[in-house]
């Protein structure tokens, strides 16, 4: 930067432009998740879609898993297509018509579906291009502002979590459903404002796709594009008439595709050639043991706006301090929690340095999402006989962020450090596809709600939880070498 320059706390300006951005994406976003599964399992009378609340978890997570999946076609169609800038600002316009559909207050649930389809091609484009934005404000060699830009960002990201179910879950109550999803677009067109506003600011970053299309490669892209499509369409069509279709079969059918993909990704790295050499083979196979402990943690903690939510709904008696809240506000713990610790764990990690290991830091996290849900069961129990003090959710947050500030920034670290350098660029796609899994799977547990009680139900996911978190102390050893943590000498 020249001297006098427009700074934002030091940085380009161009990070106020995408702090703000995001911001207000994550407002729209959080202030959806805050009230989706309570407005689909909402009576008719209530205005919602009347699911059973087991189905309308199911939806939320395949919702939640499609969102973190389709960053990986966002992330192609930015790299030879459209270029980052015009993807983020397609994406969040596709966002912001997805939540004006949802608010339309027509009856019936088309305009819901179509806008949830829309919300979640919209993210893929604009969640990980953005990210790739901050990054490209900073030279190559100006690593430490770099980092230090994305803590700001993060920032960012947590203020709108923190804000939007609060907010929304406000303008929702007594069953506004479409006036929360109206707020929800509102947000999503200040991003736009934003962005659209500060484009001087990001002086050309982004502008150009990395590695265009050659029209060879468009046609052929197009050709395989249609025909994903109308294998798709047809197939459902096909489902539809044979009169078996149901939704809640249709996410089990997107849970089953979502599990597939990590299955066929890790396959394809690991059988074929890519000139991999045997030190990144082995760190790749450390990198699958990290993945499945990732998801399984993320199956646990994604259950918030669902499970936990509809919890909180029934079973809590919804007051702070005096002051009634929400069911939808408890959705702020865990954003509040982040924005006060992610200081505190980013010192104790720089201070720990490399006496605790990545498999040790996830097994931490492991171990609090198993805490979490202990702490649940015993919730879940003392509500058999009456609604139970709201406090019981704060502190299962406050144990899951004490896992997850563990766990994600240090899981996108070590994506990048063990990734090959065939797949660099490809490999944070992956880490969200972590993500995408858990949220998947975690959707489909509501189904143990048939045949176990709520405290055992919990108590199931907390032992699956800590299981694996003491299989990863048990390998800790090994998977360091594997990953060469110590430069050890590998293992055959």
């Amino acid at each position: 930067m020249t001297k006098g320059e427009r700074t934002f706390f030091g940085h380009p300006w161009g990070l106020a432009t995408l702090f703000g951005t995001e911001m207000w994406e994550r407002f729209s976003w959080y202030g959806l998740r805050a009230i989706l599964a309570t407005f689909m399992a909402a009576s008719p009378a209530q205005h919602g879609l009347g699911m059973t609340e087991q189905t309308a978890q199911a939806v939320v997570g395949v919702y939640g898993a499609l969102i973190y999946l389709v960053a990986l076609p966002g992330g192609w169609i930015a790299d030879r297509v459209l270029g980052p800038r015009r993807s983020v600002f397609l994406g969040g316009f596709i966002i912001m018509c997805g939540h004006i559909s949802m608010a339309l207050p027509v009856g019936g649930s088309f305009f819901v579906w179509l806008g949830l389809l829309l919300i979640i091609a919209g993210t893929g484009l604009l969640k990980p291009n953005i990210s790739v934005m901050v990054g490209r404000l900073y030279r190559d060699e100006d690593d430490g502002r770099r980092d230090a830009g994305f803590s700001l960002f993060y920032l960012g990201i947590n203020i709108g979590a923190f804000l939007a179910p609060i907010v929304v879950g406000e303008l929702a109550k007594g069953g506004r459903w479409h006036l929360g999803f109206g707020a929800a677009a509102v947000g999503m067109a200040l991003g736009l404002l934003q962005y659209t506003l500060g484009r001087k600011s990001l002086r050309g970053v982004g502008d150009e796709p990395g590695l265009p299309l050659t029209p060879s490669e468009r046609a052929r892209a197009v050709k395989l594009v249609s025909f994903a499509v109308a294998v798709t369409v047809v197939a459902m069509a096909i489902w539809v008439a044979t009169g078996t279709f149901t939704l809640s079969r249709l996410t089990v059918v997107v849970t089953v595709v979502v599990l597939a993909v990590p299955v066929l990704y890790f396959g394809y790295i690991m059988l074929g050639s890519h000139d991999l050499t045997e030190d990144e083979r082995l760190r790749m196979k450390a990198y699958i043991w990290l993945f499945v402990a990732a998801a399984i943690f993320w199956m646990i903690f994604d259950l918030a706006p669902s499970k936990l939510l509809f919890f909180a709904q029934h079973n809590t008696v919804l007051s702070l301090f005096g002051i009634p809240i929400e069911a939808a506000t408890t959705q702020s713990f865990n954003s509040l929690f982040i924005l006060l610790l992610v200081p505190v764990f980013a010192a104790l990690w720089t201070k720990l340095g490399t006496r605790v290991s990545t498999p040790q830091k996830f097994a931490f996290a492991l171990f609090m999402a198993g805490l979490s849900f202990v702490v649940m069961a015993l919730a879940a129990k003392l509500a058999e006989t009456g609604k139970i003090s709201v406090w019981w959710l704060v502190l299962v947050y406050l144990i899951q962020v004490f896992g997850e500030l563990s766990l994600s920034p240090v899981g996108l670290s070590v994506t990048s450090k063990l990734a090959p350098q065939a797949f660099k660029g490809q490999m944070l796609g992956i880490w969200f596809i972590a993500v995408s899994v858990g949220d998947a799977v975690g959707g489909q547990t509501g189904r143990l709600g048939n045949v176990l009680s709520e405290p055992a139900y919990y108590l199931l996911l907390a032992s699956t939880a800590v299981v694996a978190g003491v299989v990863l102390l048990v390998f800790t050893r090994r998977l360091r070498v594997l990953m060469a943590e110590h430069h050890t000498k590998p293992l055959r």
